[in-house]
């Protein structure tokens, strides 16, 4: 037997996922990190790799005495990476992370998934990971363009809204995971992609029948094919990826997958999505993001608040009305020092029924190093309807 230990670097066809056959590869690969692949022979090999974002935030009347800013260091992710090769078309991929780390920090799981891998038009995960929708949630914090991008962004699906998974009415996931299974592929020479995934969704409270939660996501690429392992997405490649120009939109449904045992509603969560990036004759790139949510309760008599209740209590709350948020950036083509600079503009606006809207506006500067390997990022929020300020420096750092 072979045994030997490799480095490339590459992106996510780095060793973290260049298990991958080549007729998938040529409709799910990208640019993001390194790591290490020890190799056991020609169709059996391990990968491990590591993610870390930490950041300093200060907040205007966020201090514990109600009227200074707030300085906070926080931890936000670390993440350990391991992958791995069994058969030509069976995968595995086991990933943690740091979930409280505000609250002193606690490795769980966050990703657990068995992969038949057969072609690049049907494929089949099956474990926990992450449920079909917009492409913020495909590209996660380590692959979207701005370090904020869930803190200040659109309102969250329902596998978001709460740190753990629990079987009291109060969870339908974590951190956009959940157990279940997705089917996806990609077809006219990959620009139409596609994953169509089946959840447990709400566990226990409004969820009397176990229902189950269905999501899908289809996208077609007018422009290059991007290139990412399985449905993942990323919200720019620098450039790496060519002129870019995509538009997906998603879904996701759960009858009884909100409210209170008492007073139950079906939950539905359609978004639309945009990413154009283009290469410019002077090697400079444009990268701009759109996203449109609307989601909708119906069956509920009884507004419920946004989130989990409290512990016990049954309840689940989930947005209703219409978001967008929309951003341009500019990465000059010159490297200063060490990377490049690349300065951005953003507004987010939440539009609930039950609520009034809560519109952020964000301006920042990216510095990047090694495209979502190693970034610093420093930005500005004015919150337009709370009258408030704040700022994020942050660090993000992959391999």
């Amino acid at each position: 037997m072979n045994n030997s230990i490799e480095y490339p670097a590459s992106r996510r066809n780095n060793p973290l996922w260049s298990g991958l056959t080549l007729a998938v590869l040529a409709t799910t690969s990208s640019i993001a990190h390194a790591g290490a692949t020890f190799k056991i022979d020609d169709t059996k090999w391990v990968s491990v790799g590591a993610g870390l974002r930490s950041s300093f935030t200060a907040n205007e009347n966020a201090a514990p005495n109600g009227t200074d800013y707030s300085n906070n260091f926080n931890l936000d992710n670390i993440r350990l990476y391991l992958n791995g090769q069994i058969h030509k078309y069976i995968k595995v991929e086991f990933n943690t992370d740091c979930q409280t780390c505000g609250n002193g920090g606690e490795v769980r799981v966050l990703d657990a998934i068995g992969k038949f891998e057969f072609n690049p038009y049907v494929n089949l995960w099956v474990g926990r990971m992450l449920v079909p929708a917009e492409r913020r949630e495909m590209n996660g914090p380590f692959y979207s363009p701005i370090y904020n991008v869930f803190a200040n962004g659109t309102p969250f699906e329902p596998a978001d809204q709460n740190l753990t998974i629990k079987n009291d009415g109060t969870s339908a996931g974590s951190y956009g995971r959940d157990d279940g299974a997705t089917f996806w592929g990609a077809a006219i020479d990959g620009r139409l992609q596609y994953a169509f995934g089946f959840f447990r969704g709400l566990r226990g409270g409004a969820n009397n029948d176990d229902n189950i939660l269905f999501a899908q996501r289809v996208a077609y690429n007018f422009w290059e094919v991007e290139k990412n392992p399985g449905y993942y997405t990323s919200g720019t490649y620098y450039g790496t990826g060519g002129d870019i120009f995509t538009v997906a939109a998603s879904n996701i449904y759960q009858e009884q997958g909100v409210g209170t045992l008492a007073n139950p509603g079906n939950f539905r969560g359609t978004s639309v999505d945009v990413l154009m990036e283009k290469v410019l004759p002077n090697k400079g790139v444009v990268t701009l993001n759109g996203e449109y949510k609307n989601y909708g309760v119906d069956g509920n008599t009884l507004p419920v608040p946004a989130g989990p209740g409290p512990a016990g209590s049954g309840s689940f709350g989930l947005f209703q009305g219409n978001a967008f948020d929309i951003s341009a950036m500019y990465l000059f083509p010159e490297k200063v020092g060490y990377g490049k600079v690349q300065p951005y503009g953003r507004y987010v606006n939440n539009m609930a029924i039950y609520s009034p809207d809560n519109d952020v506006f964000e301006g920042g500067v990216n510095y990047i190093i090694d495209g979502h390997n190693a970034r610093v990022s420093l930005s500005y929020q004015r919150y337009l309807a709370a009258d408030l300020n704040g700022m994020t420096l942050g660090f993000q750092w992959q391999i």
